[in-house]
C-alpha cells in the first residue's frame, strides 16, 4: 500500500468516477485504473464494484475510505513539520473562502501573498461557510477564511477577522421601505428571501425573530449574497444583507431592538500544523483588517 495509491482511491470514491478522479489527481484513466488495482492486489480484495459507468464503494472500500483519509491526514502533517522547520514558505496551500469575501475582502491580500511568495502553489476553492468548514474538519483544507460558525465545534479552531453587520432592506417601493422603525413581526407579513437552510447567515437571521421564527414566509433562496440584493432590489421580497452591499437600489429597514451581525475570519483544524504558507496568508489576512 503507497500514497499515491491511496490518493487515486479517495479520488474514486469521491468523485465516484475513474475519469472524474484521473482529472483530480492529473493522472490518466489508466493510470489511476492501474493504481487501484495495485491497491486491491495488495489487499486482496475488491474495493469498488463497477456497475456500467457508475463506480461504488464495497464494504472493504467503506471500511478503507475512513482510514484513508486519516493516514493522509498524518503524512500532510508530517510534510508540514519538516517543511516548516526550515523556514521555507513554498509548496501548495489548499485553502476555501466564500464567494462574497473572496470577492470583497481578500483581493488585495491575495495579490499581495502572490507577490511575496511566488513559490506557493495556491489551490483556492470558493465554496458555502458550512461546507468549507466541514472540509476543515475533515482534514481536506488547510484553512478557510468563512463566515464564523456561531457555536464552533472541536476539531475547529476560529479567528475572528471582520464583524459583518447586516440589515434587513426591501426594494424602494416596497411597503415597508421609509417606515419608522417596526417591530420584527411585521416582516411576516412579507416573503423573506434568505440563503439555504442550515447556512449560518440564514440561522442568524431566523434566531432573531425568537418564538416567530417558524413564521417567517421564505418565498426564495439562494447562497450568492450578491443574487440576494438583486431579488430583493426588484421587490420579490425583504432580505438581510451585509452593510457593505447597500446601495441606492435598496431601502434599509430599521427593526426594534434587533442588531444582525455575523463574523468573518479564519477557520483552522485545532490539532493540525499550519503550513509556512498558512501562516504567512493568516498573517497577511491580519494585517490587513
Amino acid at each position: 500500500m503507497d500514497i499515491a495509491s491511496l490518493q487515486a482511491f479517495l479520488a474514486v470514491a469521491e468523485t465516484g468516477s475513474f475519469s472524474r478522479a484521473a482529472e483530480r489527481v492529473f493522472l490518466t484513466q489508466p493510470a489511476i485504473s492501474k493504481r487501484i488495482a495495485r491497491l486491491e492486489q495488495g489487499l486482496d480484495t475488491r474495493l469498488f464494484d463497477r456497475i456500467g459507468r457508475q463506480v461504488q464503494l464495497t464494504d472493504a472500500g467503506r471500511a478503507l475510505y475512513a482510514r484513508a483519509h486519516r493516514i493522509l491526514q498524518e503524512v500532510d502533517d508530517i510534510k508540514r513539520s519538516i517543511t516548516n522547520l526550515t523556514g521555507e514558505i513554498s509548496g501548495e496551500l489548499r485553502f476555501a473562502t466564500s464567494h462574497h469575501i473572496g470577492l470583497h475582502r481578500l483581493p488585495a491580500t491575495l495579490k499581495r501573498f502572490h507577490e511575496s511568495y511566488p513559490d506557493v502553489r495556491l489551490d483556492l476553492r470558493f465554496m458555502d461557510s458550512e461546507r468549507a468548514c466541514a472540509a476543515v474538519a475533515h482534514g481536506e483544507l488547510e484553512l478557510a477564511v468563512v463566515t464564523l460558525p456561531p457555536k464552533p465545534a472541536h476539531p475547529l479552531k476560529v479567528a475572528r477577522i471582520w464583524n459583518d453587520p447586516l440589515a434587513v432592506v426591501v426594494a424602494p417601493g416596497h411597503p415597508l421601505a421609509g417606515r419608522t422603525p417596526i417591530v420584527a413581526r411585521m416582516l411576516l407579513d412579507y416573503p423573506a428571501i434568505l440563503p439555504g437552510p442550515g447556512t449560518y447567515t440564514r440561522e442568524i437571521v431566523l434566531k432573531a425573530f425568537g418564538a416567530l421564527r417558524e413564521r417567517v414566509q421564505i418565498g426564495m433562496t439562494t447562497n450568492y449574497l450578491e443574487v440576494l440584493k438583486m431579488l430583493a432590489a426588484i421587490g420579490l421580497g425583504w432580505s438581510a444583507l451585509p452593510n457593505t452591499m447597500i446601495d441606492d437600489s435598496l431601502r434599509v429597514v430599521q427593526i426594534k431592538k434587533w442588531n444582525l451581525r455575523r463574523e468573518l475570519g479564519i477557520v483552522t483544524h485545532a490539532t493540525r500544523t499550519l503550513s509556512n504558507a498558512g501562516q504567512a496568508l493568516v498573517q497577511l489576512i491580519e494585517q490587513a483588517q
